[in-house]
């Protein structure tokens, strides 16, 4: 078993863990987990897609899993977290129009990713109960785990023994007092440290700890662990861009619930009612907010608190009526444009400055403008009029309305209107599905050991050279028992039992 974690004062505020917990701490035998900043809850309330069809998959060879196991841990996951929705009236319509403009054929409620038209799963239960991905740890063995809340790792620790490959050792984290602490792996060879931080988190933790580009290293007078130039590197999200449609009635609010997985490199989907509360335009606006994503749409010497201020302000001023009806929305899948992620300093705390270069990559920006193309249609369609009670409206029309509701920091252009490349420029937002930083041959191994280290590993979506499905959290879920199985059958064989 490891050793009782260390301590030494500190003075930064995180709340919840008792203190008299910290002496007794004991972790599972062979291996320590940590999450790191505590990502739980990959996303709160979209579309789940889950690939079972990932079996023949380019991703699935790039990634180098096992096919079969796939195929078992997705519906370990579905049992467990996923439900199929209530269907909207708003996602009801968006559906019928869909398949109007040719999005199909229709697959019903389906977890797999096909093209067409579908619908998902969800995190919400007909209760309105969201489950997370904590509620996976009700499948363990309690008597093998110890979870800490509110105890954010600050550094992984290492033994740099002249000679050898560096070996992680432990890690020093933060308990809910601000006090330091280090919890050490047992001396069994096959215990290791697993970060699962995402795509913004491992990176910048990794380098936090010692290992990244030299240069980046030295800035901060951070100690090099290990030089490895790609950390970091292959930053990926995919872009967002959503046309407004008007309602001179109040609809029902809902998330992603019906998509269209078309074959020219867009998904189309769709959500309604954010214009319900009389503060909710005053407050933020969820998947279009600022105030928790956009900065990375703007280059990074634009990223200022000044900005964001002015921002805020601005939106204070949009009329309700900008956010009454909902949004047909379209998503990159597989962007080719990449960016990169450095380190502001040297505290955790402290979001890493990342670019992503949306529409870097031509082909991004054509693919945007098919998706544009689409959504206008879907909104014109017979069956999109006939539920939102109003005149098909010209596509400029749309994307004038468009452009003024849109909640993001680019400046807009005279001309983004006359252009459906400048609309998808000066439109774009994040749908939060970042991933890379921590690439399969460039940081980690097929296996996802930190390549250059020992008892060390990566299982999250940093890993990823693209965004799998509509959304990557079933993915992502599916990854954690994937790998999990494979440890337990590399170290136990037979004796696993899973």
């Amino acid at each position: 078993m490891p050793t009782s974690p260390s301590s030494e004062t500190s003075t930064s505020p995180w709340l919840t863990l008792p203190q008299p917990l910290l002496p007794n701490l004991s972790f599972p035998p062979m291996v320590l987990l940590m999450l790191g900043l505590g990502f739980w809850v990959v996303a709160l309330a979209l579309m789940l897609a889950f690939i079972p069809e990932l079996t023949q998959s380019i991703f699935l060879r790039r990634v180098g899993w096992d096919a079969r196991l796939v195929n078992e841990s997705y519906p370990w996951v579905e049992k467990q977290v996923v439900h199929q929705p209530k269907l909207a009236p708003w996602q009801d319509a968006f559906k019928d129009s869909l398949l109007d403009v040719g999005v199909s054929p229709y697959n019903g409620f389906t977890y797999d990713h096909i093209y067409g038209t579908k619908v998902g799963g969800t995190i919400f239960d007909r209760f309105g109960r969201r489950h997370t991905a904590a509620e996976l740890l009700a499948s363990a063995n309690p008597k093998m785990l110890t979870v800490l809340v509110y105890a954010p790792v600050q550094k992984v620790l290492f033994d740099k023994s002249a000679g050898k490959r560096p070996k992680a050792m432990g890690v020093m984290f933060k308990d809910e007092n601000g006090n330091q602490h280090q919890a050490f792996l047992t001396n069994n060879r096959r215990s290791e440290v697993i970060l699962s931080c995402g795509a913004i988190g491992t990176p910048q933790l990794l380098m936090l700890s010692g290992i990244g580009p030299k240069a980046e290293l030295q800035r901060l007078n951070i100690s090099m662990v290990l030089h490895n130039e790609f950390v970091g590197k292959g930053m990926a999200d995919n872009p967002m861009n959503s046309v407004f449609v008007p309602m001179t009635r109040s609809v029902e609010q809902s998330l992603i619930q019906t998509v269209g997985i078309t074959k020219m490199g867009v998904y189309v989907e769709a959500s309604s009612g954010f214009g319900q509360s009389q503060d909710s335009i005053h407050c933020h606006h969820g998947l279009l907010s600022a105030e928790i994503g956009q900065l990375s749409t703007v280059p990074p010497k634009q990223r200022t608190r000044q900005a964001i201020e002015e921002f805020i302000k601005r939106k204070r001023d949009l009329p309700r009526e900008a956010f009454k009806g909902g949004f047909i929305l379209e998503k990159i899948a597989m962007p080719l444009s990449t960016g990169h992620l450095n380190l502001i300093n040297t505290n955790i705390d402290n979001n890493p400055s990342v670019t992503f270069n949306y529409f870097g990559h031509p082909r991004d920006l054509r693919r945007c403008v098919n998706g544009i193309r689409m959504a206008a249609k879907v909104i014109q369609s017979d069956r999109f009029t006939n539920f939102t009670k109003c005149d098909k409206p010209t596509v400029e029309k749309l994307l004038n309305m468009s452009v003024k509701a849109n909640i993001n920091l680019i400046p807009k252009h005279t001309n983004d209107t006359k252009s459906l490349e400048q609309f998808c420029k000066d439109t774009v937002i994040t749908i939060w599905h970042y991933h890379g930083g921590c690439l399969v041959g460039k940081v980690v191994d097929p296996n996802h050991k930190v390549l250059g280290t020992r008892r060390l590993r990566i299982v999250d979506g940093s890993t990823f050279s693209e965004s799998p499905g509509t959304n990557p959290q079933g993915t992502v879920l599916m990854m954690g028992r994937y790998m999990g199985v494979k440890i337990l059958r590399r170290r136990l064989g037979k004796a696993a039992g899973v």
